[in-house]
Protein backbone atom coordinates (compact mmCIF):
# COMPACT_ATOMS: atom_id res chain seq x y z
CA UNK A 1 0.00 0.00 0.00
CA UNK A 2 2.67 2.49 0.55
CA UNK A 3 4.86 2.04 -2.35
CA UNK A 4 1.44 2.31 -4.48
CA UNK A 5 0.35 5.66 -2.27
CA UNK A 6 4.75 6.57 -3.26
CA UNK A 7 3.99 6.18 -6.82
CA UNK A 8 1.25 8.73 -7.32
CA UNK A 9 3.14 11.32 -5.12
CA UNK A 10 5.56 10.65 -7.87
CA UNK A 11 3.43 11.24 -10.20
CA UNK A 12 1.62 14.03 -9.22
CA UNK A 13 4.89 15.91 -8.34
CA UNK A 14 5.95 15.15 -11.97
CA UNK A 15 3.14 16.63 -13.47
CA UNK A 16 3.18 19.56 -10.97
CA UNK A 17 6.59 20.13 -12.16
CA UNK A 18 5.95 20.02 -16.00
CA UNK A 19 2.77 22.29 -15.46
CA UNK A 20 4.90 25.07 -13.18
CA UNK A 21 8.00 25.22 -14.98
CA UNK A 22 6.69 27.03 -18.16
CA UNK A 23 4.96 29.25 -16.07
CA UNK A 24 9.06 29.98 -14.35
CA UNK A 25 10.24 30.67 -17.67
CA UNK A 26 7.20 33.63 -18.80
CA UNK A 27 7.33 34.97 -15.47
CA UNK A 28 10.85 35.95 -15.58
CA UNK A 29 11.47 39.66 -15.75
CA UNK A 30 13.69 41.49 -18.53
CA UNK A 31 13.63 38.56 -20.97
CA UNK A 32 13.80 41.02 -24.43
CA UNK A 33 13.51 38.55 -27.34
CA UNK A 34 13.97 41.15 -29.75
CA UNK A 35 18.21 40.49 -29.35
CA UNK A 36 17.45 36.91 -30.15
CA UNK A 37 15.93 37.85 -33.42
CA UNK A 38 18.78 40.97 -33.93
CA UNK A 39 21.65 38.57 -33.73
CA UNK A 40 20.00 35.62 -36.11
CA UNK A 41 19.47 38.30 -38.64
CA UNK A 42 23.04 38.64 -38.33
CA UNK A 43 24.19 35.18 -39.17
CA UNK A 44 25.03 34.83 -42.41
CA UNK A 45 22.62 32.49 -44.45
CA UNK A 46 24.77 30.40 -46.76
CA UNK A 47 21.96 27.11 -47.39
CA UNK A 48 18.99 29.23 -48.53
CA UNK A 49 18.93 30.41 -52.25
CA UNK A 50 20.03 34.29 -52.46
CA UNK A 51 17.04 36.44 -53.22
CA UNK A 52 18.72 38.56 -56.35
CA UNK A 53 16.33 42.25 -57.14
CA UNK A 54 16.71 44.32 -60.10
CA UNK A 55 16.76 48.28 -59.16
CA UNK A 56 18.04 51.92 -59.00
CA UNK A 57 18.98 54.00 -56.29
CA UNK A 58 17.76 56.91 -56.41
CA UNK A 59 20.13 59.89 -54.42
CA UNK A 60 17.77 62.74 -53.03
CA UNK A 61 21.00 65.04 -52.59
CA UNK A 62 21.93 64.77 -56.39
CA UNK A 63 18.95 64.17 -57.89
CA UNK A 64 21.03 61.58 -60.10
CA UNK A 65 21.50 57.51 -59.38
CA UNK A 66 23.89 55.48 -58.26
CA UNK A 67 26.87 54.38 -60.49
CA UNK A 68 28.92 51.22 -60.18
CA UNK A 69 31.76 52.26 -62.69
CA UNK A 70 34.60 49.24 -62.02
CA UNK A 71 35.77 50.83 -58.90
CA UNK A 72 34.42 54.19 -59.37
CA UNK A 73 31.53 54.70 -57.60
CA UNK A 74 29.01 58.33 -58.36
CA UNK A 75 25.69 59.63 -57.85
CA UNK A 76 24.91 60.76 -61.66
CA UNK A 77 23.16 58.23 -63.64
CA UNK A 78 20.33 59.38 -65.35
CA UNK A 79 16.86 57.27 -65.41
CA UNK A 80 17.97 53.73 -67.65
CA UNK A 81 21.81 54.45 -67.33
CA UNK A 82 23.32 50.98 -67.86
CA UNK A 83 25.81 52.14 -64.92
CA UNK A 84 22.82 52.52 -62.65
CA UNK A 85 21.01 48.91 -62.72
CA UNK A 86 22.16 47.50 -59.69
CA UNK A 87 21.69 43.79 -58.57
CA UNK A 88 20.91 43.56 -54.57
CA UNK A 89 21.31 40.52 -53.25
CA UNK A 90 19.96 39.87 -49.39
CA UNK A 91 23.28 38.56 -47.49
CA UNK A 92 21.05 37.22 -44.78
CA UNK A 93 17.69 36.42 -43.29
CA UNK A 94 17.16 40.47 -42.17
CA UNK A 95 18.05 43.13 -43.89
CA UNK A 96 22.12 42.70 -44.83
CA UNK A 97 22.67 43.36 -48.97
CA UNK A 98 25.37 42.80 -50.83
CA UNK A 99 24.96 45.53 -54.16
CA UNK A 100 26.31 44.89 -57.08
CA UNK A 101 26.40 46.74 -60.51
CA UNK A 102 24.90 44.44 -63.26
CA UNK A 103 27.01 46.00 -66.35
CA UNK A 104 30.53 45.62 -64.19
CA UNK A 105 29.68 43.07 -61.78
CA UNK A 106 31.87 45.13 -59.65
CA UNK A 107 30.19 45.26 -55.85
CA UNK A 108 29.67 48.56 -53.72
CA UNK A 109 31.83 48.61 -50.83
CA UNK A 110 33.19 50.82 -48.37
CA UNK A 111 37.06 50.27 -46.89
CA UNK A 112 38.40 50.78 -43.48
CA UNK A 113 38.70 55.05 -44.42
CA UNK A 114 34.49 55.36 -45.27
CA UNK A 115 35.51 55.77 -49.03
CA UNK A 116 33.41 54.12 -51.19
CA UNK A 117 34.51 51.66 -53.68
CA UNK A 118 34.33 49.46 -56.22
CA UNK A 119 35.55 45.32 -55.42
CA UNK A 120 35.19 42.31 -58.07
CA UNK A 121 32.32 40.15 -57.68
CA UNK A 122 34.86 37.10 -56.77
CA UNK A 123 35.56 39.25 -53.43
CA UNK A 124 33.53 39.03 -50.78
CA UNK A 125 34.86 41.10 -48.26
CA UNK A 126 32.60 42.66 -45.50
CA UNK A 127 33.13 45.93 -46.80
CA UNK A 128 30.51 44.94 -49.45
CA UNK A 129 27.78 44.21 -46.98
CA UNK A 130 25.25 46.77 -46.14
CA UNK A 131 22.49 46.94 -43.99
CA UNK A 132 19.05 48.48 -45.44
CA UNK A 133 17.00 50.84 -43.22
CA UNK A 134 14.09 52.07 -44.24
CA UNK A 135 13.52 55.79 -42.51
CA UNK A 136 10.46 57.38 -41.76
CA UNK A 137 10.21 59.37 -44.48
CA UNK A 138 9.33 56.41 -46.23
CA UNK A 139 13.65 56.68 -47.99
CA UNK A 140 16.36 54.05 -47.30
CA UNK A 141 19.67 54.44 -45.91
CA UNK A 142 22.55 52.08 -46.67
CA UNK A 143 25.07 51.48 -43.72
CA UNK A 144 28.11 49.09 -43.55
CA UNK A 145 27.48 46.39 -42.20
CA UNK A 146 31.22 45.81 -40.56
CA UNK A 147 31.38 49.92 -40.01
CA UNK A 148 28.39 50.55 -37.46
CA UNK A 149 27.42 54.13 -38.14
CA UNK A 150 29.30 55.49 -41.42
CA UNK A 151 26.34 55.74 -44.23
CA UNK A 152 26.57 54.91 -48.06
CA UNK A 153 26.46 59.10 -49.35
CA UNK A 154 26.67 61.99 -52.07
CA UNK A 155 26.93 65.20 -52.61
CA UNK A 156 24.78 67.51 -54.94
CA UNK A 157 27.73 66.92 -57.54
CA UNK A 158 27.35 63.19 -57.20
CA UNK A 159 30.46 62.88 -55.07
CA UNK A 160 30.89 59.51 -52.14
CA UNK A 161 30.51 61.26 -48.64
CA UNK A 162 33.20 59.29 -46.76
CA UNK A 163 31.59 57.19 -44.03
CA UNK A 164 32.33 59.31 -41.05
CA UNK A 165 31.29 62.25 -42.32
CA UNK A 166 27.44 61.08 -43.00
CA UNK A 167 24.54 61.06 -40.19
CA UNK A 168 20.86 59.07 -41.07
CA UNK A 169 19.28 61.84 -40.77
CA UNK A 170 21.05 63.62 -43.61
CA UNK A 171 19.77 63.99 -46.75
CA UNK A 172 22.93 62.76 -48.84
CA UNK A 173 22.38 59.34 -47.11
CA UNK A 174 18.50 59.16 -48.59
CA UNK A 175 17.84 57.02 -51.73
CA UNK A 176 14.44 56.20 -53.28
CA UNK A 177 14.39 52.45 -55.29
CA UNK A 178 13.31 52.41 -58.47
CA UNK A 179 12.43 50.25 -61.24
CA UNK A 180 14.87 50.48 -64.39
CA UNK A 181 12.82 51.59 -67.36
CA UNK A 182 10.63 48.57 -69.60
CA UNK A 183 10.64 46.78 -65.63
CA UNK A 184 7.77 48.17 -64.54
CA UNK A 185 5.38 46.44 -63.32
CA UNK A 186 1.46 45.82 -65.55
CA UNK A 187 -1.13 47.25 -63.41
CA UNK A 188 -3.97 44.85 -64.17
CA UNK A 189 -7.85 45.65 -63.66
CA UNK A 190 -9.10 44.31 -60.76
CA UNK A 191 -11.81 41.36 -62.39
CA UNK A 192 -14.98 40.52 -60.47
CA UNK A 193 -15.62 37.21 -59.89
CA UNK A 194 -19.13 36.19 -60.07
CA UNK A 195 -20.69 33.03 -58.46
CA UNK A 196 -23.58 31.51 -60.69
CA UNK A 197 -26.79 29.48 -58.67
CA UNK A 198 -25.75 26.18 -58.16
CA UNK A 199 -27.82 24.21 -60.14
CA UNK A 200 -29.51 20.94 -59.26
CA UNK A 201 -28.02 17.31 -59.64
CA UNK A 202 -30.17 15.05 -61.71
CA UNK A 203 -29.38 11.77 -60.52
CA UNK A 204 -29.45 8.80 -62.65
CA UNK A 205 -32.37 6.71 -62.92
CA UNK A 206 -31.62 3.05 -60.87
CA UNK A 207 -31.95 -0.03 -63.58
CA UNK A 208 -35.19 -1.85 -62.32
Amino acid sequence: MRSILSTVAFLGFQALWVVCSPLQVFAVDGVNFSVHVENQTRVRDAMSRRQHRVYQLYSRTSGKHIQVMGRRISARGDDGDKYAQLVVEADTFGSQVRIRGKETNYYLCMNRRGKLVGKKASNRSADCVFVEKVLENHYTALMSARYEGWYVGFTKRGRPRRGPHTLPNQQDVHFMKRLPPGEQPLSQPFRFTTVSKRSKRVRAARPH
